[in-house]
């Protein structure tokens, strides 16, 4: 596992967090994992959205051993089950006021072509639609924040792969309810039906993301809406991903030889998630070889992540999937 090269200067510049709560999807490893405990570290109170599981009570062990008065609150929530969502959403509702930040970070990667209970795709259930739906139950508790405090965020978690989709675009069957008849299992170094359902889905965050920056811009909100990537890093995203021995080669070689550590990979998700210069519709990563490495920068928007048509049926399919979401 690489070290950590920029996080500890980055760690320095990111404010106290006393008196705060920030909400984080998919906090028992990688880049959810480090943003937790930081998060924690700077005095916020941390809700932790994880499926419940052994490595949800095994990370959360972990995160008080590595920050002992951290405030860390468990929240139980299946990405692949809209009712859990909207279970964990009335939860914090009920418990809470308002919110500083929710970071939409959970993600799958590479997942046979399956649909959840709910009929869609895994990945693009798991990676943007309980996002949305999450983000539609819990904006009225950030902008209470943003009008106290002046600040609230909604941060998407997308990665590399939506560059992939540069030809095609966001396709609207892959965010409809077709879940198991979209592209089958076949796996590839970053293609096939597998990847290729990855990649509409990280398309999916971005395109989110602009979308709300805009319909929030439009009504004058304080609570910006922005995205990060982690660049290549070493994060358990590809747990039990199906793949063949040339693949697995490929990935053991790209980890010793291109990726940064998960610390470093987090850079872009704490900056949208704390720190004071990230400005609402930006996308943050690392630029370095490609996007796999560096500090975390804005990124340069594409054409097929902000056109209108896109961000347009996006949010209706969304819409149409989870709930009526009016900014």
């Amino acid at each position: 596992m690489p070290s950590p090269k920029w996080f500890p200067a980055f760690k320095k510049e990111l404010p106290r967090l006393e008196g705060k709560v920030l909400a984080i999807t998919g906090t028992t490893s990688g880049t959810g994992f480090v943003a937790a405990w930081t998060v924690a570290e700077l005095g916020g109170e941390v809700l932790l959205l994880n499926r419940k599981s052994k490595r949800v009570d095994d990370a959360l062990g972990k995160l008080k051993a590595i920050v002992p008065h951290g405030n860390f609150v468990d929240v139980e929530c299946d990405l692949q089950d809209f009712a859990s969502v909207r279970k964990a959403a009335a939860e914090i509702k009920s418990k809470y006021a308002k919110l500083y930040c929710l970071a939409n970070n959970a993600g799958i990667a590479a997942k046979p072509d399956e649909a959840t209970k709910d009929g869609y795709d895994t990945q693009m259930q798991t990676n943007h639609l309980s996002h949305f739906l999450l983000t539609a139950e819990l904006l009225p508790l950030l902008e209470a924040e943003a009008k106290e405090s002046g600040d609230a965020r909604v941060v998407n978690h997308s990665s590399l792969g939506r560059l992939y989709t540069e030809h095609q675009g966001l396709e609207e069957k892959y965010v409809g309810k077709n879940g198991g008849h979209l592209g089958g299992n076949d796996i590839k170094f970053m293609a096939g039906g597998c990847f290729w359902r990855y990649f509409q889905s990280k398309l999916a965050n971005t395109v989110f993301t602009y979308a709300l920056h805009e319909k929030l811009q439009a009504k004058a909100s304080k609570v910006p809406s922005l995205c990060a990537h982690p660049g290549g890093s070493t994060t358990n995203l590809g747990d039990g991903m199906e793949t063949t021995c040339f693949l697995n080669c490929v990935l053991t070689a790209m980890e010793t030889f291109l990726m940064q550590s998960q610390e470093d990979g987090a850079m872009g998700l704490l900056r949208c998630m704390v720190h004071p210069d990230a400005q609402s519709g930006n996308l943050y990563g690392p630029k370095r070889l490609g996007g796999m490495c560096g500090p975390a920068v804005p990124n340069p928007k594409q054409s097929y992540e902000t056109d209108p048509t896109v961000m347009e049926m996006l949010w209706r399919t969304s819409e149409q999937a989870t709930v009526n979401f009016k900014v």
